[in-house]
């Protein structure tokens, strides 16, 4: 008997090509990071570091002090790296996922004084256990600041891949505003701030289809045939019409009680 074909690995980044397309994120971060109050010689958790950018940010305000540069994804941990190099034994590289995320995750360098994250934590499934795993690695009065994408996220996306008869594929958890700080308390923070902003974010018609294929529609299109997914991304394109992405940040701080 045969073994099956092994199915895409939808846990991939094609890295290189996102680190390229990533301003977006990249300025999204840097307003993160502009609410999170650092103190010399803090030890941050940056949840979901992606190719580093954000975290090279971080690591240049944060004097004295040292970061966990945490993704699940291999090859962006590998950018990350060679990014990174030049801040030594200032960064430690934790190749895990956030619902497996413990103590002991971040061995001697946790708890935490805070955490950092953006545009992860609607790539979670299971936002209790997040929170919930989060709280346990920060220490008591740690801060959380983090942006991810909202309810109502990408909408208008979505109803273009939906105008070339199909569904956009994949797993997220977009969530509201209300459901956040339910969570949040129940896993033991305070002083929770939440609150939406749209960040409507306009894309070269050039990169349009790259930017696509390697962040929005990613894990939709990692099955198809080459030709089938040069058909695809232009049909969505071109759905889409003016190249601008309708996304919705969901922002929150907290403090661990």
């Amino acid at each position: 008997m045969s073994s099956p074909t092994p199915g895409p690995d939808i846990g991939h980044w094609d890295a290189p090509t996102y680190d390229r397309v990533s301003d977006p994120m990249t300025r999204w971060g840097m307003e993160v990071l502009d609410r999170l109050p650092l103190s010399p010689g803090d030890t941050v958790l940056d949840a979901g570091c992606g190719t580093g950018r954000v975290t090279e940010l971080l690591l240049d305000r944060l004097a004295g002090g040292r970061v966990v540069a945490l993704d699940a994804a291999g090859s962006m941990l590998a950018e990350a790296r060679l990014r990174l190099a030049r801040f030594d034994e200032r960064v430690m590289f934790v190749d895990a996922d956030l619902l497996d995320l413990a103590p002991d995750t971040l061995g001697g360098w946790a708890p935490v004084d805070a955490v950092l994250s953006t545009a992860t934590f609607h790539w979670v499934l299971d936002h209790d256990r997040l929170f919930d795993n989060l709280a346990r690695v920060l220490r008591p009065g740690g801060r959380l600041v983090a942006q991810c994408g909202a309810d109502g996220n990408i909408a208008r996306l979505i109803a273009a891949v939906r105008a070339t008869g199909t569904e956009r594929a994949g797993a997220w958890l977009y969530a509201t505003p209300e459901d956040t700080r339910r969570r949040l308390e129940a896993s033991g923070f305070t002083d929770i701030e939440v609150w939406t902003h749209p960040e409507p974010t306009r894309i070269d018609p050039a990169d349009l289809e790259t930017y696509l294929e390697t962040v929005c529609l990613r894990t939709h299109v990692l099955a198809m045939a080459p030709g089938e997914r040069r058909e695809f991304l232009a049909a969505v394109a071109a759905a889409l019409g003016d190249p601008v992405i309708d996304y919705l940040r969901l922002n929150f701080t907290a403090r661990r009680g």
